[in-house]
């Protein structure tokens, strides 16, 4: 483990002390890696995902040229029509300790432009 990651994993450990997703409002968790990025619907109380969705499926795997930004965007935007069908409106947003930028804000805009509210 590096001081990038170290450093991630305090913030993460601080968000985490706050922030609780329920089977109502679940927790919507976000993963960057350097390739790909990973967002899942996470019920606490139970320990169990509800749902996930990421750039490496085959649904969206056809889109080729996108840049990762995109790719982010269109992520957030597949698990809100996944969540919408399940019923679920409002979820708890956690950036698992990455910065509020790039992909994270993509994916987090296109879940709120395809119906998720937090």
């Amino acid at each position: 483990m590096n001081k990038k990651e170290s450093r991630r994993i305090k913030i993460k450990k601080r968000i985490r002390s706050r922030l609780s997703g329920s089977s109502t409002r679940p927790r919507l968790t976000v993963f960057r890696s350097n390739s790909e990025i990973y967002a899942q619907l996470v019920d606490d109380a139970s320990g169990k995902t509800i749902l996930a969705s990421s750039s490496s499926e085959k649904a969206l795997g056809k889109e080729k040229g996108k840049s990762k930004v995109e790719k982010a965007k269109s992520v957030g935007t597949a698990l809100a029509k996944k969540a919408a069908e399940k019923g679920i409106k409002d979820v708890v947003f956690d950036r698992n300790g990455f910065l509020y930028h790039g992909r994270i804000k993509a994916l987090a805009d296109g879940a709120r432009e395809a119906g998720l509210k937090f």
